[in-house]
């Protein structure tokens, strides 16, 4: 059995001179269009005050959009509605980017050992300087919004570790948070050490961007498709650069898992259960589906806490009986935010299914997402009612 090195006397480029071209291509374009420094001044010229009256995303993609909270809501509810589903997004962002910065770090280690492999590294910290801004902004936007609605954070979090959930909002408990925590030390230790690991990073962080493409390119259409895209909302800007910059780190990913994984040797049966492990947890990741927040794959009973708060604070003055009658209404029913969540949850699968087809290491279980399509709206409703029932504030 070869050692997990892979070491090798052939450069990147002798091997495979076409993955190469499209290295230099994607790193050329990126570093051209770098949009760090826009992000940067848009974030240091946020005011909410001037554009609280504004939706920030398409109205669809509102908080809780076609539950009974939205029908009922008034159309200065329904503004602030759409801008918490922009905070509520971006909050899960800033994590999955949070790991990112750790895990390009981690990959580009277990690359640089190799002949050829500087540009892969080189593109790999240009990405990490731009998810730095990315959080940036994202963060000075949601701090400002929820101190001002809330007096607190209610999507919001401190800055966090890379160990931790993924899922601000997920199915989890003490023990399994942990547990996750030991198995990404466990992986980012051995990325370092592995190319062909640090290569299935990029299949891990393909899917979650893809994931990220499907919602973030129609987020991007309020401000590109705005008559004067300058004077649009500054978080809707923010959104567009973002889904720009996004949009090469997905090309990278699928460089490197797609291209650079046929550069090395076949993997070893060990490496292929540690990537197919990777492949599961994204679908165990994904496979909850949040009738609160559209795109997201988040478990809503978690999410109940947040949404009551939101209820009670004097955007909508609910009492604590309202509250949770309107909850209930909300999370145990069958409503259109429920079918369009669903929707774009059945719309990763089949992309993730088309963004695995390629790659002959990866079992038939993930290829087929079962995991993920074994979650239906009758198993939602059924989590939703009994977790409704031991709710208590």
């Amino acid at each position: 059995m070869r050692t997990l090195n892979q070491p090798t006397s052939q450069s990147l480029l002798e091997t495979d001179p076409k993955a190469q071209k499209k290295l230099q291509l994607n790193y050329r374009r990126a570093k051209a269009t770098d949009h760090s420094p826009k992000l940067d001044e848009l974030a240091a010229k946020f005011n909410y005050e001037d554009c609280l009256n504004d939706y920030w995303n398409p109205v669809e993609y509102s908080l809780l959009y076609g539950t009974p909270l939205w029908e009922q809501a008034s159309e200065s509810q329904r503004v602030v509605l759409n801008q918490l589903y922009w905070v509520a997004y971006y909050s899960q962002i800033i994590s999955a980017e949070i790991a990112t910065i750790f895990f390009n770090q981690t990959s580009a280690a277990g690359l640089y050992s190799l002949e050829g492999f500087r540009l892969v590294c080189d593109t790999l910290d240009l990405e990490t300087s731009q998810e730095r801004s990315h959080i940036n902004a994202f963060r000075t936007v949601i701090d400002e919004v929820e101190q001002k609605l809330f007096g607190q954070r209610v999507f919001g979090y401190p800055m966090r570790s890379p160990f931790r959930e993924t899922m601000i909002f997920a199915d989890s408990d003490r023990f399994r948070s942990w547990w996750k925590g030991i198995q990404l030390h466990c992986f980012g230790l051995l990325s370092a050490g592995n190319t062909f690991l640090a290569c299935q990073y990029s299949t891990v962080r393909g899917l979650r961007t893809l994931n990220g493409k499907l919602v973030q390119h129609k987020l991007s259409s309020v401000s590109s498709k705005h008559p004067h895209p300058e004077q649009s909302p500054i978080p809707a800007q923010i959104s567009y650069y973002h889904f720009l910059d996004e949009s090469f780190h997905f090309n990278t990913s699928t460089i490197l898992s797609h291209d650079v994984t046929h550069c090395l040797k076949p993997p070893t049966t060990f490496e292929r259960q540690v990537a197919n492990l990777g492949i599961r947890g994204c679908q165990k990741d994904h496979y909850h589906v949040s009738v609160a927040v559209n795109g997201l794959f988040w478990y809503d009973p978690a999410l109940y806490p947040a949404i009551y708060t939101i209820l009670r604070s004097p955007l909508f003055d609910l009492s604590a009986a309202e509250a949770k009658t309107m909850m209930r209404d909300c999370f145990t029913q069958e409503t259109e935010g429920l079918h369009r969540s669903f929707k774009t949850h059945e719309e990763a699968i089949a992309s993730y299914k088309v963004y695995l087809e390629p790659l002959d290491f990866i079992s038939a279980q993930n290829k087929e997402m079962k995991v993920m399509a074994s979650n239906s709206i009758l198993k939602y409703l059924k989590t939703q009612q009994k977790a409704l029932q031991r709710f208590n504030i």
